[in-house]
């Protein structure tokens, strides 16, 4: 699959479809891929993900979890959480199980872009940088 597959499952994995970037980057790397190439296109792929999960917590609008039931006591505290940490959130992304629906919720909440996306791709490099490192 090369490169152009580590871009697309790193971007898929990084939405809420069950995919382990990870995996597929430790064998490439124990295929001598570049590493810098690799952790650059899992980096970009990956962010790429995780800002498409900003955008679709952004379309939407926490008066529909009112609607669906959920206490207002509830989507107080989340909000409240989400507003306290903001985009240092995105640090954490690449956590598996809670990072994907964290950066929905960080849309969904309205944290601003700039500092997510920046904070978003340095959690996500250090991540790769990590495994790059340690597989090598």
């Amino acid at each position: 699959m090369g490169y152009l597959g580590l871009f697309v499952i790193t971007f898929l994995s990084a939405t809420i479809l069950p995919f382990s970037s990870e995996l597929l980057l430790i064998g490439m790397l124990k295929k001598n891929y570049s590493v810098f190439n690799c952790v650059l296109i899992a980096t970009i792929g990956n962010s790429l993900g995780g800002v498409t999960n900003y955008f679709i917590g952004k379309i939407g609008n926490p008066l529909w979890l009112k609607k669906v039931g959920m206490k207002e006591t509830k989507i107080i505290k989340q909000q409240s959480i989400i507003q306290k940490y903001g985009a240092w959130l995105a640090l954490v992304s690449w956590i598996p199980i809670i990072g994907d629906p964290l950066m929905i919720a960080i849309g969904f909440y309205r944290v601003p872009f700039i500092p997510f996306i920046i904070l978003l791709v340095v959690g996500k490099a250090a991540r790769y940088l990590v495994i790059g490192w340690i597989f090598v």
